[in-house]
């Protein structure tokens, strides 16, 4: 059957919440919730420096990573015509070339915004928009490879934002150890990335796309991810009892434990049960983050 088309009307009045839904706000929060532990691991108190906190919210979740969504749904347009044609762009609510003109609008606005952040938040931001160009725009279009494209993503999920909150409060490149952490969560984040890949393994044969599941194999490309996601967890616990933080290290490692209980499960049945381990075993990796933060605090106060 035939897709009717829409009423150009129609189309206009609804335009602001079709934009919104490209944007897919569900992303936003794991690079807000990682710029919130940069912030919290800074250990300075936000005080008058709420209008650059709300800019750095407001920078990792709306715009940069509303930014990835956009650049990602424009250049898998004829994809998602096939598998998902009610997205905004395959189903003409979004019509014509304005998939790519806002992608590069939020772009710019969001360089704007970032150059109140400071140097380094700046920086933090101008990395971040490339690695969301490169993940899926021609020729580097880094998601055709689960290794580059999950690295990619963790990156800017995780690493980057932490960064930034840390970045923002101190207006200055943070210490070293923030950096550690959140290079190492990063790392761990491939591994929730390769979670995301279990549902299309099909498609992304026939589409040439090597995700983890497809050069692995599903059962290979699981315990791949659980390990990715473990080992990192596994040296913050050693670092936070390094620096002297036993209750911190004794939060991340119980939280660590509770994960290897939800792997197993998860292993048992990996398509299947990945949106399950997204919402509980990845709640607890979240958790030893802020955890993780706290520490930090303290040792930076201590």
């Amino acid at each position: 059957m035939t897709r009717p088309k829409m009423n150009s009307t129609v189309a206009h009045r609804s335009s602001p919440l079709v934009v919104l839904e490209l944007l897919k706000p569900i992303t936003w929060f794991p690079p807000m919730w990682a710029l919130g532990c940069g912030i919290v691991s800074s250990g300075i108190s936000t005080g008058q420096r709420w209008p650059v906190v709300a800019a750095g919210v407001l920078l990792a979740g709306p715009m940069v990573c509303g930014t990835s969504q956009a650049v990602n749904d424009w250049y898998d347009r004829h994809v998602d015509a096939i598998n998902e044609p009610d997205r905004p762009i395959p189903s003409g609510r979004i019509p014509g070339r304005w998939g790519f003109y806002i992608a590069v609008i939020w772009t710019a606005l969001s360089l704007l915004l970032a150059t109140s952040l400071g140097k380094w938040g700046f920086v933090a931001a101008v990395i971040g928009l490339a690695l969301a160009w490169a993940y899926s725009a021609p020729p580097i279009r880094l998601k055709q490879n689960g290794w580059w494209g999950n690295a990619a993503c963790g990156l800017c999920y995780e690493g980057l934002p932490w960064f930034t909150g840390a970045a923002v409060m101190s207006a200055a490149m943070p210490n070293w150890r923030i950096v550690v952490i959140a290079v190492l969560y990063s790392v761990g984040a491939h591994g929730i990335m390769t979670l995301n890949d279990f549902k299309s393994v099909e498609g992304d044969k026939r589409m040439g796309i090597a995700s983890l599941p497809v050069l692995l194999g599903v059962g290979n490309a699981a315990r791949f991810a659980c390990v990715v996601m473990a080992l990192p967890q596994t040296a913050v616990v050693a670092l936070l009892l390094a620096w002297h933080r036993p209750f911190y290290a004794a939060a991340v490692g119980a939280l660590l434990i509770a994960q290897f209980f939800l792997m197993a499960h998860f292993l048992g049945q990996p398509r299947e049960r990945a949106p399950w381990y997204n919402g509980t075993g990845i709640s607890c990796y979240v958790l030893g983050m802020l955890v993780s933060a706290f520490a930090l605090a303290a040792i930076g106060t201590g």
